[in-house]
C-alpha cells in the first residue's frame, strides 16, 4: 500500500510543480535511500553545534549575516579531512573545471 505524501514534502506535486515552472531540474536518485540525506544532515549538525547553539542572535538579520559568514568560512577556508584536507570550494571548482574541460 502506498503511503500518502505529506503536504510540503519535497516530492509533493505543489512543490515539484513550482520547481518545474522555474526551470529547476529535479534530481532524486531513489526513494527512501538511507544515503540521500546523510551529507546535508552532517552539514546541519555542524552548523547547529558550531554556530547556532553558541550564539544568541539579536535579530533575524543578524542570524542570516552570521550564518552567511559561517558558511563562507566552512566552504572557502576550512579544510575537510574527507576531502583530502581541501576546502569544499576547492573540490567543487576543481571538478567544475574538469567537467568543462571534458565538454570542450
Amino acid at each position: 500500500m502506498r503511503r500518502p505524501v505529506e503536504p510540503g514534502q519535497f516530492t509533493d506535486s505543489d512543490f515539484t510543480d513550482r520547481l518545474k515552472a522555474h526551470g529547476v531540474a529535479i534530481s532524486m536518485d531513489g526513494k527512501r535511500r538511507w544515503i540521500d540525506n546523510v551529507f546535508i544532515e552532517r552539514l546541519w549538525r555542524t552548523v547547529k553545534y558550531e554556530e547556532v547553539y553558541l550564539k544568541a542572535y539579536a535579530s533575524l538579520a543578524e542570524a542570516r549575516a552570521q550564518l552567511r559568514t559561517f558558511l563562507d568560512r566552512y566552504n572557502d577556508f576550512r579544510p575537510h579531512q574527507a576531502l583530502g584536507h581541501r576546502t569544499p570550494d576547492a573540490v567543487y571548482f576543481e571538478a567544475l573545471a574538469q567537467a568543462q574541460g571534458k565538454a570542450a
